[in-house]
């Protein structure tokens, strides 16, 4: 039986997706990945895995072009005669699924992260867009063969408010999953470093928080602190909010952070720090920070949807205001002044991780939505 696993990215399907992807392969499911050409479509085909890369610009908004996509879309999956198509993100999604439906295609399922640039941002071209993608995303995204995978309840609420999708086609799993075998906790005991190494590891776009995240280190090295700041990830000129190189640049030539740019290895640079933020505006359900409290590192993220399903505050980790860089600096402040609550912290993050976010439930969750559909 085949599956197609679609996304905008192949840095996506190999960072997030790829445990699926061999999971399935594993319980004898031909697996097809789909995604614009990159360099991690490579990477993907070296695990024994199918990709094939799509010929689609994720920043494209040209309506011939979109239609040459969605045709070339539709003969694939005539030639593939996949059983199910997965979408991850509003444009794969819709596509995949319309695609789908055109192609005879049983069963669609979707995940998406929130409702997406075109309804969150107040620019022009989003709102002219908004009427449109609206009409497109009800009929792709529901249907009695259908299912949509939500990341956390704020997203399960809005989608059903309106009324995109029926809720009984609506699922809720908790991201994509971390292998938490693969990263180490701290040691409890141990002393922070001198200086204390704070990290901030997100894709580099403005509503991860880079603004705030850049103030709140300016002002505690304002005050004479012994902090490093340090920035991990790189730019994704696709998106309408990436942050400029030379932005980027520039604070790390003032000395503000020390921009690692992209990090392959992820377990080792996170035993390598002593507290990790992610001052968010919105997500779906952060990898980065699930991974982080693996590793019994104390958690600073805002009270925003997605965030708080990883962290409650004064528990697992610390909440602030959205887009508030006095609360940030403060929060980290906090922890450096009290070791004892970051090592408190840190420890109750791993245990929650482990009970709730680990790769092998999540996989397990999402094989059983595709249960649902297939016969």
């Amino acid at each position: 039986m085949k599956v197609v696993l679609f996304a905008n990215t192949d840095w996506y399907l190999y960072n997030f997706r790829r445990s699926l992807a061999l999971a399935l392969q594993a319980q004898g499911f031909n697996v097809l990945l789909l995604s614009p050409p990159g360099e991690y479509g490579a990477r993907l085909q070296a695990l024994g895995l199918r990709w094939q890369p799509v010929p689609m610009d994720r920043r494209s908004l040209d309506p011939l072009a979109e239609l040459r996509v969605l045709a070339w879309l539709v003969a694939l999956l005539r030639r593939e005669k996949p059983a199910l198509v997965h979408g991850f993100t509003i444009k794969c999604a819709v596509y995949g699924s319309l695609a789908a439906r055109l192609a005879g295609v049983p069963a669609r399922v979707n995940a998406v992260a929130g409702m997406g640039y075109v309804f969150t941002s107040n620019d022009l071209k989003a709102r002219l867009l908004r009427p449109l993608v609206r009409a497109l995303m009800h009929v792709a995204l529901d249907g009695r063969r259908a299912r949509l995978i939500l990341q956390n309840p704020d997203d399960v609420a809005l989608f059903t408010r309106a009324r995109l999708v029926h809720p009984d086609r609506i699922r809720l799993v908790p991201g994509s999953g971390v292998d938490c075998a693969r990263f180490t906790a701290r040691d409890a005991s141990a002393a922070p470093s001198t200086p204390l190494r704070v990290l901030l590891a997100a894709r580099l776009l403005w509503d991860k928080g880079l603004a705030e995240y850049v103030a709140a280190a300016r002002r505690l090295r304002g005050e004479g602190r012994a902090i490093s700041f340090l920035l991990a990830g790189d730019p994704d000129p696709g998106n309408p909010a990436a942050v400029p190189v030379a932005t980027i640049q520039g604070w790390a030539d003032e000395g503000v952070l020390q921009w690692l740019g992209h990090v392959d290895d992820m377990p080792a640079l996170l035993a390598s720090v002593d507290v990790v933020v992610l001052p968010s505006y919105r997500e779906g359900l952060p990898k980065g920070l699930i991974e982080a409290a693996a590793c019994a590192l104390p958690l600073v993220t805002t009270d925003v949807p997605g965030c708080r399903e990883v962290v409650t505050g004064g528990v697992d980790g610390l909440l602030v205001p959205v887009r508030d860089a006095g609360a940030l600096a403060d929060a980290i402040a906090r922890l450096q002044d009290d070791p004892a609550l970051a090592a408190r912290l840190g420890q109750a993050a791993r245990k929650r991780a482990m009970a709730e976010f680990d790769e092998r439930s999540v996989i397990s969750r999402t094989i059983a939505v595709y249960r649902e559909l297939l016969p």
